[in-house]
């Protein structure tokens, strides 16, 4: 089963928890036990699983992406984006989660997040669920 969602991401760099949208896509799969693969088919946007209880490690996370991949004149790439593909190639594409009794199995604290790092933009994702 695959699904497509569509999010407009309204800030040049943000992270989107997109958990809730996951876990009905699973619950309304039916399936019980398997995986879910999340992914991104942008190459300036990813996907990542941390916390969600502190909104501030997601502010964090784009602080500290930001110092690792600055902007830089030396930078060739004709958009002026080279960061923004910095970032996504560190996050990656996509995620894997285990489904068990029809649940994400997901930690504690653990959500999943769709990562803009050059919006404002019109986005997808997708959500491939397997039975296994």
């Amino acid at each position: 089963m695959l699904q497509q969602f569509n999010i407009r991401t309204n800030e040049q760099e943000n992270m989107h928890n997109i958990t809730a949208q996951v876990r009905a896509a699973v619950q309304e799969s039916g399936v019980q036990d398997g995986i879910v693969i999340i992914y991104s088919p942008h190459t300036t946007a990813g996907i990542t699983i941390n916390e969600n209880a502190d909104p501030d490690v997601v502010t964090d996370m784009l602080v500290g992406m930001d110092k690792a991949y600055p902007a830089r004149n030396e930078f060739r790439h004709a958009e002026g984006n080279s960061s923004a593909h910095l970032k996504t190639s560190s996050v990656g594409a996509s995620e894997t989660v285990i489904i068990q009794d029809g649940k994400l199995l997901l930690g504690t604290w653990q959500g999943i997040y769709f990562c803009e790092f050059d919006g404002a933009r019109d986005r997808t994702f997708y959500v491939k669920i397997l039975e296994g």
